[in-house]
């Protein structure tokens, strides 16, 4: 699948919607890890592990305008953290849950950058609406 339409190239429009999709599948992914930070399982195996969203760039030869394409959602890696917690209903045979390795920090600066980012393609959609009016406004 190309970055062009049936039409031809994307329009700023086109390009505008797909970096707007993009920020929000990345704040809906932290979203997700913030919402599960601090919970606990009975075990490693079934403790939560974050979620990382997956970008890359999308390149239309013919016209050299670039756009941003999400790969995919997945789960980290991460190592979730051992806690020695006996009276938790959740504690395996040791007296020990596993916490998700969600920093919290983190996923709240990812929170504001795809928010800023956001603001900054309506800011540009904005911009070229205006210039889009003023030239229709331009008397011959």
């Amino acid at each position: 699948m190309g970055t062009t339409s049936p039409n031809g190239p994307l329009s700023v429009f086109g390009q505008a919607q797909r970096a707007m999709s993009a920020q929000l599948v990345r704040m809906n992914t932290a979203a997700s890890n913030l919402a599960n930070a601090g919970t606990v399982s009975g075990s490693e195996k079934d403790a939560y592990r974050p979620l990382r969203t997956v970008f890359s760039e999308q390149l239309d030869a013919a016209t050299g305008t670039s756009t941003v394409k999400v790969n995919g959602v997945y789960r980290s890696n991460a190592n979730p953290v051992r806690q020695h917690e006996p009276d938790n209903p959740l504690a395996d045979a040791n007296g020990d849950v596993w916490a998700a390795p969600v920093d919290e920090s983190a996923e709240m600066v990812e929170m504001m950058d795809s928010a800023r980012q956001y603001q900054n393609v309506v800011e540009a959609l904005q911009t070229s609406k205006q210039l889009m009016l003023d030239t229709l406004r331009m008397k011959p």
